[in-house]
């Protein structure tokens, strides 16, 4: 009962890193083996067998904005993670292709042995191999069809001639690690906000417009932006009010407004042995509509892989983590809900 862990796209110029972790159990499944030398076809038919026969199979996968964000190797720790809470068979021992142990700060760590060439060694490992390699690749020939001049379909992503002619003539995608060397030079303010959040992109070109305009049309310009000012004042004060509710009913205010590039967490606390992860939505007036309904699913994803990186950056792996919302109308603020998010 070896529950088997290996990963496939590390080395890419585009796509995801994506971790498999398999536990096979009792089944027998001849041909297992390091996926690179196995044929497409195998790999597939492989692949059925395994996700059939297998006691469990998990995928681990880190987008390139995550990638780009935390940086490679915490995306390994944060993709095996995830493989991992997705195997609910069991399984006494844990093997990961390699010599670094992702889990090593988890209370899972302690049943991790590293070994070299494990997916040519280890059946579980192999398999792991397998289905993350196969599981990638229909990603990246899915992906080649909305970027059909790139060519995803036949270097699923590394730095071919033909990738590198592709980027040089087009420019790069979202599915580009901008993180990685080849492509640093790529990587500007206007393209990591525009693919975390198209909000901040039209912030830009707001931004863009008064720095054009500031020389004919100053005070214009800066009666514009006391407003915005002002408005973040008041955001900030509907942040005070949560805060101090949260102090109230017993939380202990453990950050405020912590940041990543993907994401902002506006208040973190604990409560007994519960860490939440607040975000605070404010409304001028009800007739604006709910805070709540503003945090969209596209945030709420955000908000998850902030969370994420939060427990793998501080150590955290055996404390609750719960998603939280609360709405504040008025001037002054003043909570008119809360909400434990899903």
């Amino acid at each position: 009962m070896i529950l088997g862990i290996d990963e496939v796209g590390r080395g890419p110029w585009a796509g995801p890193l994506v971790v498999g972790a398999v536990v096979l159990g009792g089944a027998q499944i001849e041909g297992l083996t390091d996926s690179k030398k196995l044929s497409k076809k195998r790999r597939e038919q492989l692949d059925i067998l395994i996700r059939e026969h297998a006691s469990g199979v998990g995928l681990g996968w880190v987008d390139a904005a995550e990638i780009d964000e935390i940086g490679l190797s915490s995306a390994l720790v944060l993709a095996t993670r995830r493989a991992v809470e997705q195997v609910t068979a069991s399984y006494h021992e844990i093997i990961i292709d390699g010599t670094i142990n992702f889990l090593k700060d988890t209370t899972k760590g302690r049943y991790v042995t590293t070994v070299k060439k494990a997916d040519l060694l280890v059946p579980a490992v192999s398999a792991a191999s397998i289905v993350a390699k196969v599981a990638r690749d229909a990603y990246m020939i899915k992906q080649a069809t909305i970027y059909p001049e790139y060519g995803f379909e036949d270097h699923v992503g590394y730095g071919t001639a033909a990738h590198i002619a592709a980027i040089d003539k087009l420019g790069v995608t979202p599915l580009h690690r901008l993180s990685f060397a080849p492509l640093a030079k790529y990587r500007t303010n206007d393209m990591d906000l525009s693919r975390t959040d198209p909000k901040a992109t039209a912030a830009l070109k707001i931004t863009s417009l008064i720095r054009e305009f500031s020389g004919a049309k100053g005070g214009s310009v800066r009666r514009q932006v006391q407003v915005v000012r002002t408005t973040k004042e008041i955001g900030d004060n509907g942040e005070d009010v949560a805060a101090q509710y949260l102090k109230k009913t017993g939380h202990t205010i453990l950050d405020r407004n912590w940041k990543t590039k993907f994401c902002e967490i506006d208040i973190i606390s604990q409560l007994d042995d519960t860490i939440y992860f607040t975000e605070v939505k404010y409304r001028r007036t009800s007739q604006q509509g709910g805070g709540i309904a503003a945090i969209t699913p596209k945030k709420l994803r955000q908000m998850k892989f902030a969370v994420e990186f939060y427990a793998l950056k501080n150590k955290i792996s055996n404390t609750n983590l719960r998603l939280q919302a609360i709405s504040a109308t008025g001037q002054p603020p003043i909570i008119d809900s809360v909400l434990e998010v899903v």
